[in-house]
C-alpha cells in the first residue's frame, strides 16, 4: 500500500473496517513531500543516518516507519491502538530493523512496561526521535521526554499553535510553560509548515514540523534547582496574567509577568531563592 496515497489509505480503512480515532489524534501524514521534509530533518546531525536509532512515538499506519527503514534506520515504534500496532510490523514486512511496542507512549516513557514485556525499548540510547505526535497526547509526551534529557534530538509533527508555543521567546503572547521548560536544555527551531490537507482524516488547523535539539548550556543545574524551576514556572503560568510579586508575595519582588522572564532569568531567580534559603 501506498501510504502517501489518500485513496490507498481510506481504501485500507474501509476494508479493514477501522476508523480514525479522534481521542487519540489519528491523523494520517498522506504528502510525500511533508514526508521527506520532517525525515530529512530529524537524520540532520546525525552521525552516520543510515544506521541511526530512532524512537517513533504514534506511527499509525507506518508512512514515516516506512521511510526511516528505507534509509537504514533502526525503528523502535510505540503505538497504543492495539489494531494499528498488531498489523505495523506484518505490513512493512516484518524487518529486523523494527521492533514495535504496543502501549501507552507515556507508560514507556515512565519505565511503566512489565519486565517481562514482549517488545520491552532496547536498553541502547535512541540517536534522536522522529514523530508525527498525536494531537490530543503531544504537548505531554513532549514534556516528559525533555525532562528526561536523554535523546539528543526531537523532530515531531505537532500542531502550529504547540510549535509556536515551544519556540516562544520571552515577551512573546504565545510564551507558555511548555516553551519554557522545553528551551530548559533544548534549542527549539520550527523547520516548517505543513498544510492540514496533507492529513487523512483532514484536521482542522495546520501543522508544524518542530526540531529540538539538546543543548549543554545548563547542565550544571542541579536537581534541586531544576525542581524549583519546574516548580516556579508551572504556579508562575498558572496565574501569567499577574505580577510575579503578587503571585510569590514576599518571595519574588518583580512586577514582570511569566511570560516576560527569558529562561536565563528563571535560572538567575531559582539561583538566587536557594543561596538566599541557605543563608
Amino acid at each position: 500500500m501506498n501510504l502517501t496515497s489518500p485513496s490507498q489509505v481510506k481504501a485500507w480503512c474501509i476494508e479493514n473496517d477501522f476508523h480514525p480515532n479522534k481521542v487519540l489524534g489519528q491523523n494520517f501524514l498522506i504528502d510525500r513531500n511533508a514526508l521527506e521534509a520532517i525525515v530529512d530533518a530529524g537524520l540532520a546531525g546525525v552521525g552516520d543516518p543510515t544506521a541511526a536509532k530512532v524512537l517513533e512515538i504514534g506511527p499509525g499506519l507506518g508512512v514515516l516507519t516506512e521511510e526511516m527503514l528505507r534509509r537504514g534506520c533502526a525503528v523502535t515504534a510505540v503505538e497504543k491502538d492495539p489494531v494499528l500496532a498488531a498489523r505495523l510490523a506484518e505490513s512493512l514486512g516484518n524487518p529486523e530493523s523494527l521492533t514495535v511496542i504496543a502501549g501507552d507512549a507515556l507508560d514507556v516513557i515512565a519505565g511503566r512496561l512489565p519486565e517481562d514485556h514482549p517488545a520491552a525499548p532496547d536498553p541502547q540510547p535512541f540517536d534522536c526521535m522522529i514523530s508525527n505526535l498525536p494531537y490530543q497526547a503531544g504537548t505531554r509526551i513532549l514534556l516528559e521526554l525533555v525532562q528526561q534529557r536523554e535523546l539528543p534530538a526531537m523532530t515531531v509533527l505537532v500542531q502550529t499553535e504547540v510549535a509556536e508555543r515551544l519556540a516562544a521567546k520571552e515577551g512573546s503572547k504565545t510564551r507558555g510553560l511548555a516553551g519554557v521548560w522545553a528551551q530548559l536544555d533544548y534549542d527549539v527551531k520550527i523547520v516548517r509548515k505543513v498544510a492540514a490537507s496533507c492529513f487523512w482524516p483532514r484536521p482542522e488547523i495546520g501543522s508544524s514540523v518542530v526540531r529540538l535539539t539538546r543543548h549543554e548550556r545548563n547542565v550544571a543545574f542541579s536537581e534541586k534547582e531544576r525542581e524549583l524551576f519546574h516548580r516556579l514556572t508551572k504556579q508562575a503560568f498558572e496565574h501569567r496574567r499577574k505580577q510575579l510579586g503578587s503571585i510569590f508575595k514576599d518571595m519574588i519582588q518583580s512586577t514582570a509577568r511569566a511570560e516576560e522572564l527569558s529562561n536565563e532569568d528563571w535560572i538567575t531567580l531559582v539561583k538566587g531563592l536557594l543561596k538566599d534559603a541557605d543563608t
